[in-house]
């Protein structure tokens, strides 16, 4: 078997990721890879739970993947650096900081389901990262697969530019093959765990349509090589080495995506390994990544090269029960070596990186250096945290980072002993370190702390893992929802905190103007101050009193988002001001401020997809209402009917229940956080009720 130490030139590496809609079958083919390229003697089964990329013990008992795994492998003369994602909404960060470091995807159906919700989901993450990706759509050999229908339903729902080029050989169980239309070869096997695809004639039966699609794909991908254009245009034929070079150019510009299909547990992923390593992309191809100065202002754009000064991302944050914090880093310039320091510019401190290794899901293998393209894993920083940038001290800059949504859902948890309470805080904090997703707080009321996160299955498995990996017993309350407040006017407000006492008093005296902003655009800070009416040093002291008054806002005591604070006058006394009395002044003028400024409660709303059958739609429709749901359309999906519909999280708990017994067990339901909107008055009252 291959070592992972062989250097291999840029051209001939990708990093790649698997990414879909939960059981889509992307772990097992992740296997099947792993297996095919001699990484590993045996596929590894999801309901046997003895995967190597699904390595938590939670995720072999639920059959999904919560984490996202890395692993290197090899085919013909390639390194394929592979992250296989979670398909679960509430593991989201994982597919969004996956994505920002790697340079192109494969995308798995399900080919009984085609398009499901998470399928868009990250469709969309990897449009905004602007990932080449490739499209497989898997269990066509299984009863209800179907290559042309999902085919239909990823030109419907993702686009029209998703374009064969194999076509199956056979439909459902009697698939046993595929017709590249690069090669003009077929490409069959009579038992899919045989070692390699047998090449031959294509069936005379499959010409017609082979000629279809082939003319199909030739229009799609010469659009992006003028001299191919030409060339078509005038009736001529490609031949093999034109049309895949095209097929190439038309992948790496992101806006055409090749589709092939087949069995992802067995011999039919060899096509698609063929495929990563002919049409997505090298980090070469890849090859400008922006960059700032520390100070936020010039742009630099980065070519990946091993002779430049370093620069790289850390992606993801591990606590290993062995070696301990493990950073995951994407190297974009020069290279990290084992024992050596360097910058964290985004925090400004120097860090050492104690050993690097490179990661086989849970398993290590030690190396003395990571070059310009590479993924791999760093020993000892201990202040670094996802999304922050590592680089050669002489030049400082900072690459873009990664945005992450915010929690929609709380939990209360208590520790069961005493033994408990002192180890809480400190798992926790490794918990937070980990995952960008996952907040800590605590109830302003009864001083309880408060776990915060996307999903009720987010929250449970870091309660599962706070008692297996740690041994902490906890409590738990039930699950609330995370609502927010906002403001919907303008004002402009003062604040005065004047306390005259013997010797030294306080003095602190703002003028700040509150302004809504669009939902999801944050809290912005501005300063207008001129002519010195406040000195400089206070100025932090105004925004800290302006953050901690934003923990508990004037409703029902919710954080308060989506506004922006500019502080424009003020005065200061010699003597009495202090950095106490204007943080002081900042929240009298914030808290008076808000409620004059039309304060309103927000809620989360999901998008919600039922699959049921024609019978229990009128039902489903009819207890999806009196959840103050909204119906956003119905269609057919396969032999299933699917209603979309937008619904507040709070009115969602039970749900699964409601909906088994609604059904008689014959549905299922998916939901991912949509947006946040205003709460109706009515149920505002209700909130405060239960708050109270």
């Amino acid at each position: 078997m291959e070592t992972s130490n062989r250097k291999y030139p840029l051209e001939r590496i990708r990093n790649i990721g698997i990414i879909a809609h939960i059981d889509a079958g992307k772990t097992t083919t992740t296997e099947s890879v792993l297996y095919y390229t001699g990484k590993i003697h045996r596929i590894g089964e999801v309901h046997t739970g003895d995967t190597q990329m699904d390595w938590m013990p939670q995720e072999r008992e639920r059959g999904i993947t919560i984490t996202s795994a890395a692993t290197t492998c090899f085919w013909k003369d390639h390194r394929i650096n592979i992250i296989d994602t979670p398909g679960h909404v509430d593991f989201t960060a994982e597919v969004e900081r996956s994505l920002r470091v790697l340079d192109g995807a494969v995308v798995v159906f399900d080919g009984k389901m085609g398009v499901e919700p998470q399928s868009e989901t990250v469709w969309r993450q990897a449009d905004k990262y602007h990932v080449p990706r490739i499209c497989f759509i898997n269990k066509i050999n299984q009863i209800g697969g179907d290559f042309y229908k999902s085919l239909g339903s990823i030109h419907e729902r993702l686009g029209k530019n998703a374009t064969p080029i194999h076509l199956p050989i056979g439909f459902e169980k009697d698939v046993n093959g595929l017709i590249d239309l690069i090669k003009m070869k077929a490409y069959t096997y009579t038992d899919f765990h045989q070692d390699h695809l047998v090449e031959g004639e294509i069936p005379k039966e499959y010409m017609e349509k082979v000629k279809i699609y082939r003319t199909l794909l030739m229009e799609r991908v010469v659009e992006y090589d003028d001299s191919l254009m030409e060339k078509f245009l005038n009736g001529q034929d490609l031949s093999e080495d034109e049309l895949s070079l095209a097929v190439r150019k038309a992948t790496l510009s992101g806006k055409f995506f090749p589709v092939t299909g087949g069995d992802g547990r067995g011999v039919p992923v060899t096509a698609i390994l063929d495929a990563v390593v002919s049409f997505l992309p090298s980090p070469l191809d890849r090859s400008h990544y922006e960059a700032t100065d520390t100070s936020g202002k010039s742009m630099e754009l980065l070519t990946p090269n091993k002779e430049k000064k370093t620069s790289a991302l850390a992606f993801k944050i591990q606590t290993d029960p062995f070696i301990g914090r493990l950073t995951f880093v994407r190297v974009y310039t020069g290279s990290l070596k084992n024992g050596t320091y360097v910058l964290n510019s985004t925090k400004g401190a120097k860090e050492r990186l104690s050993r690097l290794v490179l990661m086989h899901a849970n398993q290590r293998e030690e190396i003395n250096e990571l070059s310009a393209g590479e993924i791999g894993a760093a020993v000892g920083l201990k202040d670094t945290a996802t999304g922050d940038t590592l680089c050669d001290e002489s030049t400082p800059l900072i690459l873009e980072n990664i945005k992450f949504p915010d929690p929609v859902i709380s939990l209360v948890i208590e520790p069961k002993t005493k033994a408990d309470r002192d180890k809480l805080g400190e798992v926790l904090k490794k918990l937070v370190e980990e995952d960008p997703t996952f907040k800590l707080g605590s109830n302003p009321e009864t001083g309880q702390t408060l776990i915060s996160g996307m999903g009720e299955l987010h929250l449970e498995i870091k309660v599962d893992r706070l008692k297996r990996e740690f041994g902490v017993e906890v409590n738990t309350g039930k699950p609330q929802v995370a609502y927010r407040e906002t403001i919907k006017s303008s004002v402009e407000q003062e604040g005065k905190y004047i306390k005259q006492s013997g010797g030294h008093g306080q003095y602190g005296h703002v003028f700040i103007k509150l302004e809504p902003k669009g939902r999801g655009e944050g809290y912005e800070f501005i300063n207008k101050i001129v002519g010195g009416a406040i000195p400089r040093e206070y100025f932090p002291a105004v925004e800290k009193g302006i953050k901690e008054v934003m923990e508990s806002g004037v409703v029902a005591g919710y954080p308060v988002v989506d506004f922006s604070a500019t502080l424009f006058d003020g005065s200061f006394h010699e003597v009495d001001s202090s950095e106490l009395a204007f943080k002081m002044a900042a929240h009298e003028a914030f808290r008076d401020g808000m409620r004059k400024a039309n304060p309103v409660l927000l809620e989360p709303i999901m998008k919600v997809e039922v699959i049921s059958t024609d019978e229990f739609m009128g039902d489903i429709i009819g207890n999806l209402s009196s959840r103050r749901g909204r119906i956003e359309g119905t269609e057919i999906r396969g032999n299933a009917k699917v209603i979309s519909a937008l619904v507040p999280l709070s009115e969602m708990f039970g749900y699964a229940t409601d909906l088994r017994g609604m059904t008689q067990g014959r549905a299922s339901f998916v939901m991912e956080p949509s947006h946040y909107e205003e709460v109706p008055q009515n149920v505002v009252e209700q909130i405060k009720t239960k708050k109270g």
